[in-house]
């Protein structure tokens, strides 16, 4: 009945915008265009389309604003008055009123907002489809005195998320069972990642845990700052953390005139996002322009200010392994071993001809070569790969849809700061210094050090534990245990091999390095 009710509304929402006349008027058909004329007649429709558009994903709710925040990086796609109404999302949603969220902090905290801070801006300095930012000055403690950034959630969100993830849930069951595609694309696993994700964002402290984590990760990194958070104020609905002072990144011509370097900012982006994917696994998943500063603090300046981390996404060794050699080897343009990877992966039936496959990734990919990020459309090169998967039944991966989301959101950042960027070129060099580091002698001494505590504890028990395996074998005869000797004789000849050839290696990688050394010295 829920679901009903909520389905009723959006298309009460979708009318009452004329966003059924908006669909209607963008074909070129006549009769198509008649009907959208029939269908607006008796409904006011001033209001441009952007704003249309905006309003009635504002109406429906944080799942259909995140939505809207997606498009709005996608200008290549979108007409430009859709596109600009489309980026007010990102920062202002309608703010709810600062009386409900001074009742929420002083809730969250059990005492009045003057005992925890000396000042306190009610109007709010952004405004999400989550929460809301509020600036205020912390009053007493160790912190006294300091400036920080207040987020606040929004009341009563759960029962409205519930209720679209409901519908969402019931329309992917339609689509598994109804399309050809279904069990392919499977909606219902995409839908339970989504899911996932948005009640981890209604949990301020689990965002503040994201936020410390990518803190650590990228502190020896210094091109990205990410807010301290004040563990003694963060609770679940309210979060306080460092204030961060900032441009936004999208105020391009503001950055400009204070002498950010443009072509660097977007290609430190690219580093931020390659080395959070394929060095930690753990990456921002919601960079869209609303949650992207620059520094243009002296000490600081030029670098990224990440915000908001309500959503991250991580991955697998096995994900990280496999998209790196997926990455390495587009950027090679080695198109048979992309294919070769798609089928020892799982990803196509075992049975798929690795020519034809190799063929079809090369037809859509090979195009896009060598050109700058201003004539290339990621998302026109992942819908024709979208195309290529459905004839060779290629299974859609739930938990990497976070990543490209976020790698449509880097183009779309990509895009805006450096029209000449070139992304493939840019990303290349960075996967390739990956690549050689997880096979290379490095990754080696580095697993040998990380199993060295488990082989000092296992080598003193090996007499015990082969005492006790013994006396538990049956009696042999005497031709099995001379037979049993010349095998542990076999055994013991290949160990020492092994030894000796593992122990040669280390030491001609040890000379090799002072080689190297005293020639660059």
């Amino acid at each position: 009945m829920q679901r009903a009710f909520r389905g009723v509304f959006i298309v009460w929402v979708v009318l009452r915008h004329g966003l059924d006349e908006l669909v209607l008027s963008s074909f070129r058909h006549p009769w198509l265009r008649l009907l959208a004329r029939i269908v607006s007649f008796g409904r006011r429709l001033d209001a441009p389309r952007g704003q249309r558009l905006r309003e009635a994903l504002e109406r429906l709710g944080p799942i259909f604003v995140k939505f809207g925040q997606v498009l709005s990086t996608r200008r290549d796609l979108l007409p430009p008055d859709i596109a600009r109404e489309l980026a007010r999302l990102q920062a202002r949603a309608p703010p709810f009123p600062s009386a409900v969220a001074v009742r929420t902090i002083e809730r969250a905290f059990g005492k009045p907002l003057e005992a925890v801070f000396s000042h306190f801006e009610q109007v709010p300095v952004a405004s999400a489809s989550i929460a809301q930012v509020h600036f205020a000055t912390l009053k007493d403690g160790r912190h006294g005195g300091r400036e920080v950034a207040v987020k606040v959630l929004r009341p009563n969100m759960l029962p409205v998320i519930e209720k679209d993830l409901s519908l969402m849930r019931m329309m992917a069951g339609w689509v598994e069972a109804l399309s050809a595609d279904g069990k392919r694309l499977k909606p219902r696993e995409v839908v339970a990642e989504f899911d996932k994700y948005l009640h981890d964002e209604l949990d301020l402290l689990r965002e503040a845990a994201n936020a410390a984590q990518l803190r650590r990760n990228m502190a020896g990194l210094d091109l990205v700052l990410i807010p301290e958070m004040l563990w003694d104020y963060c609770h679940t609905e309210v979060m306080v953390m460092e204030r961060m002072h900032g441009v936004p990144i999208n105020r391009v011509d503001e950055l400009r005139r204070r002498g950010v370097d443009i072509p660097r900012l977007a290609r430190d982006g690219v580093t931020i996002f390659f080395t959070q994917v394929f060095r930690d696994g753990f990456f921002h998943a919601d960079m869209h322009p609303g949650n992207i500063q620059v520094s243009v603090d002296p000490a600081t300046f030029g670098r990224y200010i990440s915000l908001d981390f309500g959503i991250v996404g991580t991955l697998t060794e096995f994900d990280k392994e496999y998209l790196a050699q997926n990455f390495t080897a587009f950027f090679r343009r080695d198109y048979k071993r992309v294919a070769e990877l798609h089928v020892e992966s799982g990803w196509v039936p075992p049975e798929t001809r690795i020519d034809e496959l190799e063929s079809a990734i090369r037809a859509v990919c090979e195009p896009y070569f060598d050109r700058p990020l201003k004539e290339i459309s990621l998302g026109m090169v992942l819908m024709r790969l979208f195309q290529t998967s459905r004839r060779f039944h290629v299974e859609i991966q739930p938990q990497l849809v976070l990543l490209q989301k976020t790698l449509l959101n880097i183009e779309g950042l990509g895009r805006d700061l450096d029209p000449e960027l070139d992304l493939w070129n840019t990303a290349k060099p960075f996967l390739e210094k990956w690549m050689l580091e997880q096979v290379g002698p490095q990754k080696l001494l580095q697993q040998l050090k990380d199993e060295a505590p488990q082989y000092a504890k296992l080598l003193p028990a090996l007499p015990r534990l082969l005492h006790d395996f013994l006396s538990q074998r049956p009696v042999v005869s005497r031709s099995e245990l001379q037979e049993l000797l010349r095998e542990q004789r076999r055994t013991n000849r290949l160990l020492q091999t092994l030894f000796y050839g593992g122990l040669g290696f280390v030491l001609g990688l040890i000379v090799m390095q002072v080689l190297v050394r005293v020639r660059l010295f």
